[in-house]
């Protein structure tokens, strides 16, 4: 359970308001550290709230913070010794993988802030008791952004056109629209949402689906186990589902099978969501096509025979790494200080000791 800075959380301080034992204001950046005993618990030492401590991986996310009294940042990439014995918010370097919260054993954490939206595999590593927070609202633009690219290239055959300006070759030939494609997206969290907010403009018709059947203000949201019923009748498939043991190999024979002759299937999620030499037998015979910016294993060996299949376009899981990133994942980081300062519970929380 969180319990903001040096465990004091905002219930007690709400409660020591209500029983007169801590000033107002107490648990908001100025207030109390304690009551004196000997007084009989009815003086109250007034002193500074304790400061803060961030750690960032490098100094790129520190232009992006504002500067406060109360808060000092290192900078510490999990690496080596941490740079203090407690560390209030921790932002573990980006696409560093889980192993290194293993280094998080040496130090007392407040709050472990990643740069990522997935977490799969982060309880196996993170030690007990810490709470973790995920990235959500850093990347689902971008991720979004990069499906629309890879769908549009696809249907568009820009591998072609672009090989054709290498060689001065002049061809003119028609191409699929992604005007009037059926679209359906699997997985229907935020990085979904903004998928389809960018594929609506395209003149397109989108279904969704998600763990669950629900209606929302959107409309329907089918559930997953329609799936196989769904994927006929659609010319694109993205996937952006988070990797669990019941995503894993989503994306397998069966699914493949059901997909209409010269459909696309779009991987945005983790390349363990599909069942990779499933992918290779079906692409390979030029049925269906492929956009993925998740491979397993990745990076992709050198000599896959995916880097070379015809109607495969591959993009090195960089979903999340635009220019958009950086300047926001200094604003969340922003955000959990200001929270953490005010007493109030971190955003984003997945994993809560």
């Amino acid at each position: 359970m969180y319990a903001g800075p040096r465990g004091m959380s905002k219930g007690r301080a709400e409660q020591g308001k209500a029983e007169g034992k801590l000033p107002a204001g107490g648990g908001n950046g100025r207030g109390w550290h304690g009551v004196d005993a000997a007084s009989g618990g009815s003086t109250i030492r007034l002193s500074a709230m304790p400061k803060i401590t961030v750690s960032l991986p490098d100094a790129t996310l520190q232009e992006y913070l504002q500067p406060h009294p109360d808060v000092t940042v290192l900078e510490w990439d999990l690496s080596g010794e941490p740079p203090r014995p407690r560390l209030d918010i921790v932002v573990p370097p980006y696409m560093g993988g889980t192993q290194v919260l293993r280094g998080l054993e040496a130090v007392e954490t407040g709050l472990v802030q990643s740069q990522s939206i997935g977490y799969d595999g982060v309880a196996d590593s993170l030690p007990p008791g810490r709470v973790f927070a995920n990235a959500a609202g850093v990347h689902e633009t971008s991720t979004a952004e990069l499906t629309l690219a890879l769908i549009l290239a696809s249907q568009r055959e820009l591998p072609r056109l672009l090989q054709n300006q290498q060689e001065g070759r002049w061809e003119t030939r028609s191409t699929a629209s992604l005007a009037d494609r059926r679209v359906l997206i699997v997985g229907y969290g935020g990085v979904g949402k903004a998928i389809e907010d960018r594929l609506l403009p395209f003149e397109t018709t989108v279904t969704r689906v998600a763990s669950r059947e629900r209606t929302d203000p959107r409309g329907h949201v089918h559930g997953i186990a329609e799936l196989l019923t769904l994927l006929p009748e659609h010319d694109i498939v993205v996937v952006g589902v988070p990797l669990s043991d019941a995503t894993r190999h989503l994306i397998d024979d069966d699914f493949l099978s059901a997909m209409p002759d010269g459909a696309l299937v779009v991987n945005v999620a983790r390349g363990p969501v599909a069942d990779t030499d499933a992918l290779v037998r079906h692409t390979a015979t030029g049925r269906i096509r492929a956009a993925l910016d998740v491979t397993d294993p990745e990076p992709l060996p050198q000599d896959h025979p995916l880097w070379r299949t015809p109607g495969v376009i591959i993009s090195p899981h960089v979903g999340g790494a635009s220019s958009a990133m950086r300047p926001r994942m200094g604003r969340l980081v922003q955000r959990q200080i200001e929270l953490m300062l005010a007493g109030e519970p971190p955003a984003n929380v997945v994993l809560n000791g």
